[in-house]
């Protein structure tokens, strides 16, 4: 995608076809998981399983839950890899995010999702790779969450809520941060950093100044000493 287009992405999403071994985690986003045992046990033929189960994103219509791909994954670690402080994914899922965060060297790393089911597997996720006591995933809502000490901030979110996180964020995370969305990018922010392509593109964000890049005026960036780099903003401020 040349441009950023959220309705097309929606759209490629829905028409994404499972294979047998994401049933699980779809079934768990729809509170299914006696249906995804079955799917996945007594029906093995199922290769590919039109996209039916949709979760809510609480203001639009609804869209589908689909945990990050390997190469996203990737790609969000290779923007946050190296870089100090708390790390935090906002509706963590499966809690891969996390894990991956954790294993880069992103500590403390924590997910919050409200989800009872997917809150159940990222856990039972942690426990197999062995890291049940060093990760942690909380069922609370985003919203509610303080993000005043979050340096490190990951989001896989539908893009009608994005508006809202914008302010949410804009509000709360310190100077230094660095926010990760995937899939969909912020909508009125400007990335410091874009990388992949199509529904595995990340967008990366930095915190600077007194708020966020809100414009799209020439950004000159200055490397300073270790893996947080500040930016310097040509031309006015938007208000914080």
């Amino acid at each position: 995608m040349e441009h950023d287009d959220p309705a097309e992405a929606l759209t490629e999403l829905r028409e994404r076809r499972l294979g047998a071994l994401e049933l699980l985690q779809v079934a768990a986003g729809s509170g299914l998981a006696a249906y995804a045992v079955w799917a996945l046990l007594l029906q093995p033929g199922f290769r590919r399983v039109p996209l039916r189960l949709q979760v809510l994103d609480g203001l639009a219509e609804p869209v589908p839950y689909v945990g990050a791909s390997a190469r996203q994954v990737e790609h969000v670690m290779s923007l946050l890899r190296g870089r100090p402080g708390k790390m935090v994914d906002l509706g963590s899922g499966d809690g891969r995010i996390v894990l991956a965060a954790h294993r880069c060297g992103l500590r403390p790393a924590v997910g919050y999702e409200l989800n009872p089911w997917l809150l159940g597997l990222a856990r039972l996720r942690a426990w197999k790779a062995g890291c049940a006591h060093s990760v942690c995933y909380l069922r609370e809502d985003l919203w509610k969450v303080s993000l005043r000490d979050c340096y490190n901030v990951s989001v896989f979110l539908a893009p009608s809520v994005l508006p809202l996180l914008e302010n949410k964020l804009q509000a709360e995370l310190p100077r230094g941060a660095r926010v990760v969305s995937g899939r969909f990018p912020l909508p009125t922010w400007q990335p410091v950093t874009v990388v992949g392509e199509g529904l595995d593109r990340v967008w990366a964000y930095d915190i600077h100044g007194d708020g966020p890049p809100l414009t799209s005026w020439e950004l000159t960036f200055k490397a300073t000493p270790g893996p947080i780099s500040t930016s310097v903003l040509k031309g006015p401020r938007f208000p914080g």
